[in-house]
């Protein structure tokens, strides 16, 4: 369904974003894999090669609102255009509101959420020049809405990404351009077979989530077929925000 669609992933040489790159290539897409991290992109974008499917690493650090603009002027120079962005680029760290300093506060801004805002600015501007626009996914967290201490920086960071969230719906909307969310929750990146039972137990789903439900979520909101889907955040976590957690 996404043949000669041109995708661009921050994040994407790892984790949840790696998941994220091997849906869209699968589904017949071209995928720019965005990463900081240069060994493991290339390592990617080799293996993607190897399997027939067309991809190209761009070394990026979407903190940089320089290296945000070569992200989007490489991919177009190189695939032509582009029809769709995922947002999933992010750090995560315990800093207690006692002793976070302000470097650490606004490095996690703007990792998380300025990047946001700039990575959507600049792809927008390629997506409305399209017949048919584009669309931009971003990923938010269950951790917008519930929280464990000391994740003050990281909650803010991803709150913020789902407000920003429907206000660029609302002011890239009239482009032709769809502009959602996906809260994930617990998406385990490791070694899936070391879960306990215990941790599989806390989801109404009976189990721990996997990358590729998370890229299953980024297929839905980016098929064209369902451009009526705009503004919304869509939390993807097994059902685990609505389990209540009161022991018997």
């Amino acid at each position: 369904m996404f043949k000669n669609a041109v995708v661009v992933v921050t994040g994407g040489a790892h984790g949840i974003g790696k998941g994220i790159v091997l849906a869209y290539a699968k589904s017949g897409a071209k995928v720019v894999i965005a990463d900081v991290n240069v060994a493991l992109g290339k390592q990617l974008e080799q293996e993607m090669h190897e399997q027939g499917y067309s991809a190209l690493f761009i070394e990026t650090d979407v903190s940089q609102e320089q290296a945000i603009v070569s992200l989007m002027q490489q991919t177009v120079k190189h695939f032509g255009t582009i029809s769709i962005l995922i947002n999933n680029a992010g750090k995560f760290q315990h800093l207690s509101p006692y002793d976070i300093t302000f470097e650490q506060w606004h490095d996690m801004l703007q990792t998380n959420l300025t990047s946001v805002l700039f990575c959507s600015r600049e792809a927008a501007k390629v997506m409305r020049t399209n017949e048919h626009g584009g669309s931009i996914v971003s990923l938010a967290s269950t951790r917008a809405f519930m929280s464990e201490p000391n994740t003050e920086a990281y909650a803010a960071s991803k709150g913020g990404i789902v407000a920003l969230t429907h206000a660029l719906a609302r002011s890239l909307g009239p482009d032709q351009i769809t502009v959602n969310c996906i809260s994930p929750g617990w998406i385990e990146t490791g070694d899936y077979g070391q879960l306990r039972s215990i941790d599989h137990a806390q989801h109404l789903s009976g189990r721990v989530g996997m990358p590729e439900n998370i890229a299953q979520a980024c297929l839905y909101l980016t098929n064209p077929a369902n451009r009526f889907v705009t503004g919304i955040n869509l939390t993807v976590d097994g059902g685990m925000t609505k389990k209540m957690m009161y022991e018997d």
